[in-house]
């Protein structure tokens, strides 16, 4: 992985990617006006990797957001490094551009910078994100991963999108992907939980092995809603390693964990709506952690998953059944 003055990796497909990326997912109950707000603050501070989805419902704010800091002159277009991602219910092949042109439509932009398979699981096509049965199950339907990668690999043959990659995939998966005959474009990334609780050592060996950058989000833990995490989920912020080293510092455990994940090589992704909170997380080039604290924060791997993707329990493309 080739870094350019530490804030950017080259993709193997040659484009550059910011190794610092703010994360804009939130629960429902957060209003969609808290995107805008910290998309414009963090551009502000100097992120230029900006992280959403079709899932997430706040590509207009998003997109807003970007275009007001480009029109003020603060960026340009081709400064910011934009991802999205196609949702569950758009995984037929025949499905999936047309869900990057809803987010483009959303955004108001002409081509996203990245563009991901969100999950390896598939549910029923429609409008809901979550379709349900009768029951209250989420309706599952197979799909072949293959050909939905073929779907993505047209996307960027259009110029929807510069870049394309995968998200939660395992190392199966991966090797699904990269051994398809006919294979065009490789992932250039695979994005998946991953923090001092789950460091994803493995997973991480196997990517760079091929050449595919391993993206980090929970990279802070979780946001601990109890829609999604169960609520005795160990605090990582908390944790005595993280605080004992954050104090050498005089840095926060938080700083501490995103520092942790650059030095391994993996781009990681910041989720906060706090103004205070953003640009402390963005100061985190300007230290260095030593070999013995690396090593410590590796001794705290739990393999613990905030996020166990419940509503794909059960679907032959489960990610999360395999050991990594």
């Amino acid at each position: 992985m080739e870094l350019k003055g530490s804030r950017c990796v080259r993709l193997s497909d040659g484009h550059l990617m910011p190794v610092l990326g703010l994360g804009t997912y939130a629960s429902e109950d957060v209003p969609k006006s808290k995107s805008y707000e910290a998309t414009k603050v963090a551009i502000d501070v100097g992120y230029r990797h900006i992280d959403s989805a079709y899932l997430y419902q706040n590509e207009e704010e998003v997109g807003a957001a970007m275009r007001e800091k480009v029109a003020d002159g603060t960026v340009r277009r081709e400064d910011l490094f934009y991802t999205t991602k196609v949702w569950a219910t758009f995984l037929q092949p025949d499905l999936v551009r047309s869900c990057l042109e809803r987010s483009l439509k959303k955004l108001r932009l002409d081509f996203v910078d990245l563009f991901l398979i969100h999950l390896p699981v598939s549910l029923k096509p429609g409008e809901e994100i979550l379709p349900i049965d009768g029951a209250g199950k989420v309706i599952q339907v197979p799909v072949d991963l293959c050909e939905t990668w073929e779907a993505l690999e047209r996307c960027k043959d259009a110029g929807l999108t510069r870049s394309i990659g995968v998200s939660n995939f395992n190392r199966r998966q991966l090797e699904m992907i990269l051994m398809k005959p006919g294979l065009k474009y490789k992932p250039v990334c695979n994005q998946v939980e991953c923090h001092p609780y789950l460091n994803q050592h493995k997973l991480l060996d196997f990517c760079k092995s091929k050449d595919i950058v391993l993206v980090a989000y929970s990279a802070l833990g979780s946001h601990r809603d109890p829609r999604c995490v169960p609520k005795d989920s160990p605090y990582l912020l908390e944790d005595p390693v993280l605080k004992a080293i954050a104090k050498k510092y005089k840095r926060s455990p938080g700083q501490v964990a995103l520092r942790y994940q650059l030095q391994r090589g993996v781009v990681v992704l910041a989720k906060s709506f706090n103004e205070k909170r953003i640009q402390e997380n963005f100061q985190v080039f300007d230290f260095d952690l030593t070999l013995e604290d690396m090593k410590s924060i590796d001794e705290i791997n739990r393999d613990f998953r905030y996020f166990n993707m419940d509503l794909g329990i059960g679907h032959p493309n489960y990610p999360f059944a395999d050991e990594y």
